[in-house]
Order: C-alpha cells, then structure tokens, then sequence
C-alpha cells in the first residue's frame, strides 16, 4: 500500500491533476477515493484535520432516515436503507448492525402509524442482512426496564452504528494508496481559471509555505464552508445557497445495561436518539437549529443540552440532568437552502451543481448530502464530471473493502478471539477497541509485540506508543486531539494531564507524520 502523502512545501510543482478537491470531510474523502480508483489523478487539501468540522459531528449512524418519511424523501430514504448495507460490508469494523427501540407515545404518532412507517422503512431499500420490525411489550422486554411504567408497547426495528471520523480517515487512506494526494492542514487561498485549467494556490497552516497546483477540474467540497469558497476563493457567481444547521449532542454517563438504542418521539415533532456510546456511556442527540456565525464556532449551547436532557427525561424513570453530562459536541449541516418553513423540514439530499462555460474547466459544486449516503454522492460527482473525462473507469466502491475491513460481518468476535489468542497481554475490551478501529490491521499496528511493553510508551487506557506512531504514519494524526477524539474517543477516558503529556509526545515526534511507510 502507498504512503498517505503529507504536505511538504520543498516539493517541486507536480504535473497537471485531473481533480483537485476542496475538503476532508466525508464527501471530499469519498470522492478522492472514488476518482482515484478510477484512474484519475487527484489532489485534495483540508483546511485542518480529517472530518475535522461536521463529519465528526454526526449522529453516528448509516441510517434510512425513518422521520424523512414524513417529508415524502422517498428517493432519499430508498437510497440510504440500500447503502446501509452496502456500507456494512465494507466496513465491518467500523460499522455494525444496531437495534432501535421506538416506545409508542400515547398522544403523538399513533401507533398503527408507527408501524405503517416501520413497515415501509423494511421494504423499501431492499434489506438482506438486517433483521426486521418486531413489536415489543416494554412491561416484560428488558428495553423497557430503564423506561417510565407508561410505556407498555414499542416496536424494534434496524439500522446501522458508524464511526464517523474513522470512515473519512479510510476513505482518505484507501485514495492515497490508489494514488491520490492527501494534504491535511493546507488550505485552498484562491483558485483561478485559466482556460481549461484551474489554477489553486495552497498554503500549509503549520508553516506558512505556500505553492501552487493546477487542475483539470475543481470539486467544492467544503461542507458548512462551500458557500465560503464559492465567494471568496473561487469568486463565482452562483445563485445556489445552503442552509446551516446545527447539530447538537451531549454524552452521558451510561443510562442503560442493554445494548440496544431508543428513538424517542418529542411533542414538537423532532426525534431524539439515545444509543449505547463507547461501552460506558450513552449519546443523546440530535437538535436543528438554524446556526448563526462561522460553522467552527457550533457549540452545544446550555439551552440545547436542556433541550437534549428534557426529552430524553421524558421517557427514561430517571430523569437525566446536566449533571450526567460528560461530554459536548455540536457541527453545523451545510442542508441545500430549498426554502423550507423550519431547520427540521429542511432536505438532507444532495444537490451537486456544474459551473463553467463550454471550453472551460468545470467547477463542482456540492451542497447538502447525509454520512448514510456518501457514497452514493462520490458516484453522482464523478457522472456530473465523466463528459470532462471519457477515459475515466466506471463504478466501482460498492462492496470494496476499507482498509482493515477484509472479513464478513458477523466475524467480528472471531477477529477479536484470534486477536487475543496470538497477543496474549490483550485483554477482551483493549483487542475489541483495537478491531473496530483497524478491523484486519489491527496485527500491523501491534507488529512483533510479545508483551505490553514492547508497545513502547503508554499513554493511559490502553493507548500505547505503537497505535500513536500508527496514527500519525498512517492516518494524518498530528495532535493529540486528532487521536483522542477523531481517531478514537478516547479523549472520554484519558485525564488532561494524560493528554497533555501525549500532545507533547507527538510534538517531540511529528517527523513522523512526513515518514510515512506502507502498510
């Protein structure tokens, strides 16, 4: 496998690039890994770390979207229950099948509206592997012991976890090693036409070096940012607006024993969901609300975490306060501004636009979009654009293994027995944390190890030198919160002093971000 490619300010200017994309989150780490494995040169530059903004934001699900029914999305619907599969096998070990408990609440939806919708969200996209909508008595199933004693009846349905910022991190791994550029802390200053081509000037945030590149075509992938880039880096005239939303989470410590996570209805209208997070705890979200300022300054504010605390406390025995809240974070959805009344009723689809006159280098737009359907998008980009390039190789993602993510669903427990059988200084929990983060890579990041030691330095809970020095030759990881809350969540666990001493590490270290070895 070929090194992710790190910024470097002393390289000479490279050949022309067919694409050069705009953004690291998952729709621009999507399309990199899509064009490149169609045999088209690709460069792309992210402004700060990968799935630094919304992409690490997420709800953390590969879901259908139950309530955009409500909303007539069946197109968008249809297309994200297919890919949930799709997505599944792929990445068997950074995603896995989640069963969700929807208490019927006497009073908002009826029940037999409930199952209606359960109905169709079963049918409609095709499902093979997941199980399908079963109606629960809550007074007698284990789901229903955290509950309050009004909630007799509730239905069981499937859909899927994902780690998000790890998804982007793979997409950008498996591009690079079919030959894409992947420069993390480098933003785009100006991009300029000249002819058929694009002219874009770089410049690395950690050194102030700046350099230049040119494309053949240039893919605006910049999230709660594409409207930025649009006007003050491209300079286009677009009518095209979108909408920011914010979305916002908090992290408790942990409110049920099962394993199983709740939908829960709310009086306004929105759902809530409270799903089962990094074993010892439990994630609520999500809010929508319109986001005022720059999307890097989205905070869950006091009266959203309130907000999260009240719904969720209507359902659960025992009310859940700000004083079970660990943890925060909030991003902002860049949605395609199509007028809607509320943040709620605003469309998650996609919308991809083409700018430019004939004879000039098309510019690609990206507006909008879900984690669910990401790669979906990838394909639509690369249709708007195969007119500009007709040697380029068809579909091809679908199904292709991620990195590390080589074995079938259900073998993850397997993985994880042979993982502890040939390291046996692992422990159950550490080898399972090592599987769904590296999958089939796991070997690779703990080498030649015979004892925990030869790991080299430990950082706390279980976070050894080895995985750092992984994360930061492999994976772009360059500070510490790069590895504690995007390449892992173990930013729950680790103390501050812990993490200090880990980014003062990595500081002493950080040649090895621009030494890079294969897999």
């Amino acid at each position: 496998m070929r090194s992710p490619a790190v910024p470097d300010a002393t390289l000479p200017e490279p050949d022309i690039h067919d694409l050069a994309i705009i953004g690291g989150g998952v729709n621009g780490t999507g399309i990199a890994r899509d064009a490149a494995g169609r045999g088209l040169g690709v460069i792309l530059c992210e402004q700060d770390d990968l799935a630094g903004a919304t992409s690490s934001a997420s709800t953390k699900l590969f879901h259908g979207g139950l309530r955009y029914l409500e909303y007539y999305e069946f197109r968008l619907v249809r297309e994200a229950l297919i890919e949930r599969e799709t997505l599944l096998v792929a990445m068997p070990h950074i995603s896995w099948p989640l069963r969700f408990v929807l208490p019927h609440h006497r009073g908002l939806r009826p029940a037999w509206l409930l199952r209606l919708g359960l109905f169709i969200y079963d049918h409609l996209g095709g499902r093979k592997i997941l199980p399908p909508t079963r109606t629960l008595d809550l007074r007698t199933d284990p789901a229903g012991a955290p509950l309050k004693p009004g909630f007799a009846r509730g239905f069981e349905y499937s859909d899927c976890w994902v780690e998000d910022s790890r998804l982007v991190v793979l997409n950008a791994r498996d591009a690079a090693a079919r030959g894409a550029t992947i420069l993390t802390r480098t933003r785009c200053v100006a991009a300029t036409r000249e002819g058929d081509l694009w002219r874009v000037a770089l410049e690395d945030r950690s050194t102030g070096a700046t350099r230049e590149i040119r494309a053949r075509a240039l893919v605006n992938a910049g999230g709660p940012w594409v409207d930025e880039v649009i006007r003050n880096r491209v300079r286009e005239n677009v009518s095209d607006r979108i909408r920011l939303v914010r979305g916002s989470h908090i992290v408790t410590r942990r409110l049920f024993d099962h394993d199983r996570a709740y939908i829960f209805q709310n009086a306004d209208g929105r759902i809530v969901f409270a799903i089962p997070y990094e074993t010892d705890f439990t994630l609520i979200g999500t809010t929508d609300r319109d986001h005022q300022g720059g999307p890097g300054e989205a905070r869950c504010t006091d009266e959203e975490r309130e907000y999260l605390c009240a719904a969720a406390s209507e359902y659960f025995a025992r009310p859940v306060t700000a004083d079970d809240v660990v943890w925060t974070y909030s991003g902002v959805r860049p949605l395609y501004d199509d007028g809607a009344t509320s943040a709620t009723a605003a469309t998650r689809d996609y919308v991809l636009k083409v700018e430019g006159r004939e004879g000039e280098a098309p510019l690609l737009n990206i507006f909008g979009g879900k984690i669910t359907t990401y790669r979906r998008l990838a394909e639509a980009a690369l249709a708007r654009l195969a007119p500009f390039f007709p040697a380029m190789g068809k579909d091809w993602t679908a199904r292709v293994p991620m990195p590390g993510g080589d074995f079938a669903v259900d073998a993850r427990d397997a993985l994880v027995a042979s993982l502890c059988a040939t390291y046996r200084f692992l422990n159950r929990a550490w080898a399972l944390r090592l599987v769904r983060a590296y999958g089939t890579e796991a070997r690779a990041v703990l080498g030649e190890a015979a004892e925990a030691r030869d790991l080299g330095r430990a950082f706390g809970h279980d976070l050894t030198e080895a995985e750092v020095r992984w994360m930061m030759t492999h994976e772009w990881a360059r500070t510490a919160d790069d590895v504690l809350w995007r390449r892992s969540k173990l930013g729950l666990r680790l103390t501050p002093d812990e993490a200090a001493a880990l980014d003062a590490w990595m500081v002493e270290h950080r040649g090895l971000c621009g030494t890079a070895t294969a897999a």
